[in-house]
């Protein structure tokens, strides 16, 4: 049997029923297996980068292992990115990568890269495979190491020699032996008593949770706890849809774009208790000012976030589902007290605002607000990243896990198109809309033809501002305006300094690009407005339609993104604008 029969042979045994990718020179062997099987779906994108970020919309969707496969030297290094932000969000993928032939290897031979070395801190585990009886093993390996402990990317790359080796009596093996990988899923009982204790004598308890959360499938519990304890909840971008937004008790998202309550919840609880989070600096702000007043409790199952950001005073190790459900069986039942009514009235006096009537353009969080009324539940939700992506956690109706995709550790403009591709891919009959700017969206937009030759049902809603629009707020705010390389519709030639666009309106460059036509050109319906009467008939014109779709809104272009904490300011110095 060929070493590419192997490989194939090994991702059915992993159960993989699609691969995104791109060929090349170094992959025609695999991609050769694939032309003989109809057992694995393969989706060609226009560029690797899209097949990295398609493999990880489709794994936080199902909840399988995302695999992508390229070939050696620039097809291998497009999907760097794609790789570093499976990494940070701790999503499974594979990423497999053809190599030169073994005897070239580190003589610079046509298209060779050291996909070890560059791949090395921006993944979980990596392999060079060496010898074609390897395959089996490494394969096994390497989905086992994705998907288990806390997930996250590995690369395997394969010499192009090794496809083509025949060689007899190769098995797959039933199971991994990696002494140096166990890990702890159960928590220790004497840390979870501490917390029980603590928890009873807790004066103001917070819940803070984030993707681990999802990643543990430990939402039942999590409603369970806060059920039983009515303790207040707050909720990172990650871990968004881990809670019905509308849940009892949840004052919804911190950091430097949350809400007011649940900033204030932090700067003055007296327990923390933090689970699936990294204490990520857009929530923290300055460490030392962080949850001051508190004692944290910090559940993980990655040992190595555990006091490497904030100090815990509890710290377990163990995955959040089994450690919640744990907590439940011996945590003491808790009445709503003063500390829920200080958090409630926090919420309820400081609400999400806009004020669209008076507005004669297009607010961006209308947009989205307006989009609520056209879903249902189970609507997966993509973002690019910019100001629409601060807005679509803000402002849209999160119900549900899995069903918000978006590149929070990273921050990948280009991130959103294919990730909600591979989202859709995975789950064909569920309505996928892609919340994008006119920045971000130019980063993969060679994948509209992607979605128009394979009639994949992603809804494109593009709020367009003529910026680079979350730039162009911190120079609003911080830097007098000064709209350096911001503005996406000004030339080089450009002398004056831009202050701000209060002509622009006539600029001659209003559609460059005309993304209309750009989806036109590539087989997508196109529809554009710049009329606050004209948003919902839009919307239910392109959401109703049978195909993709992509949706121009031309926006107010000055509008930031409020609540703001700014940069080095402690969590309860929050800017709320006019």
């Amino acid at each position: 049997m060929k070493g590419s029969k192997i490989l194939l042979e090994s991702l059915l045994k992993e159960n993989v029923d699609t691969i995104f990718g791109y060929p090349g020179g170094s992959v025609i062997p695999i991609f050769d297996e694939f032309y003989n099987t109809n057992k694995i779906k393969f989706l060609l994108t226009r560029h690797e980068q899209g097949a990295a970020h398609a493999a990880d919309g489709y794994a936080r969707v199902t909840q399988k292992v995302g695999v992508c496969i390229v070939t050696s030297g620039p097809g291998a290094t497009n999907t760097i990115t794609g790789i570093a932000n499976a990494k940070l969000d701790s999503i499974p993928i594979v990423v497999i990568s053809g190599q030169v032939p073994s005897g070239n290897l580190g003589t610079d031979a046509f298209q060779e890269t050291d996909m070890v070395g560059l791949t090395r801190s921006i993944s979980k585990h990596n392999y060079l495979i060496k010898e074609v009886e390897n395959i089996p093993k490494i394969i096994k390996e390497a989905f086992y190491i994705a998907k288990n402990g806390r997930p996250g990317p590995v690369t395997v790359d394969i010499p192009v020699d090794l496809m083509m080796q025949e060689v007899k009596n190769v098995k797959y093996p039933t199971k991994v032996e990696l002494p140096g990988f166990k890990p702890n899923i159960k928590g220790n009982p004497k840390q979870v008593d501490k917390l029980v204790n603590a928890i009873s004598e807790a004066k103001k308890p917070l819940l803070y949770i984030g993707g681990g959360v999802i990643i543990s499938k430990a939402e039942k519990e999590l409603v369970e706890l806060i059920k039983k304890t009515n303790i207040p909840t707050v909720s990172t971008m990650m871990g968004l849809g881990s809670l019905p937004y509308d849940s009892e008790n949840y004052l919804g998202m911190p950091g430097m774009h949350g809400v007011v309550s649940a900033n204030y919840a932090i700067a003055e609880c007296d327990l923390l208790i933090a689970v699936g989070v990294r204490f990520d600096d857009r929530i923290t702000g300055p460490r030392d000012t962080f949850a001051k007043n508190s004692v944290v409790a910090h559940i993980d199952i990655d040992p190595a976030e555990i006091g490497k950001n904030i100090f815990a005073d509890i710290p377990i190790v163990g995955d959040a589902k089994s450690v919640l459900k744990e907590l439940n069986e011996k945590v003491k039942n808790r009445k709503k007290d003063d500390w829920n009514k200080k958090t409630e009235k926090w919420k309820n006096e400081n609400p999400l605002k806009y004020d669209q009537k008076n507005s004669k353009k297009i607010l961006p969080q209308f947009v989205i607000n307006k989009v609520n009324e056209f879903v249902t539940d189970d609507t997966i939700i993509a973002t690019d990243v910019g100001q629409h992506q601060m807005w679509s956690a803000q402002f849209y109706h999160h119900q549900k896990p899995n069903r918000y995709l978006t590149s929070g550790g990273l921050g990948t403009m280009g991130y959103g198109l294919p990730a909600a591709m591979g989202a859709s891919f995975g789950f064909p009959k569920k309505q996928v809309i892609l919340f994008s700017g006119d920045g971000s969206i130019q980063m993969n937009i060679q994948e509209l033809a992607t979605l128009a030759l394979n009639n994949i049902n992603v809804k494109i809603i593009i709020l367009n501002n003529s910026f680079l629009g979350m730039v162009r707020q911190w120079q609003d705010l911080f830097w007098n305006k000064n709209y350096s390389a911001t503005c996406l519709r000004r030339n080089s030639e450009c002398k004056a300094q831009c202050k701000g666009p209060e002509n622009d309106d006539d600029c001659p460059n209003l559609y460059i690009p005309d993304f209309v036509k750009v989806a036109e050109a590539n087989g997508v319906k196109g529809l554009r407005t710049d009329k606050v009467e004209e948003v919902e008939k839009i919307l239910k014109e392109g959401l109703e339609y049978d195909g993709p779709v992509l949706m121009e809104f031309l926006v107010e272009k000055e509008e930031n993104v409020y609540p703001m904490v700014p940069a080095g300011k402690m969590n309860n110095q929050i800017l709320l604008g006019d």
